[in-house]
């Protein structure tokens, strides 16, 4: 969709009913979800699915090497272990916490 400017009503409960073209653009089939951004008196629309996938996006273009939850969770516990004066725990999978 090019640019495009439209008046759309807003209702004193605050609800507004979004054109079809936009939900259209937006890839918004029945029921749906979006996430509202505010910049100043500005308002953006994105679907929500949109902002899933800008996040995957960026990750893939800054995570230095491959990595599990696990992975992460260890190197959690190293860190606080280490702040706090203690040994460094690994955490092996299936192993009690």
């Amino acid at each position: 969709m090019a640019f495009q400017t439209m008046d759309i009503k807003v209702a004193s409960n605050g609800r507004m009913v979004l054109p079809l073209i936009v939900r259209k653009a937006m890839g918004l089939h029945g029921d749906g979800k979006v996430i509202l951004t505010v910049e100043g008196d500005q308002v953006r629309l994105s679907p929500i699915g949109h902002g899933v996938s800008r996040a995957q996006a960026l990750y893939r273009e800054h995570a230095k090497q491959a990595r599990t939850t696990d992975d992460f969770l260890n190197e959690r516990r190293a860190e606080a272990a280490a702040d706090a004066g203690d040994v460094a725990v690994t955490y092996e999978e299936g192993s009690a916490a």
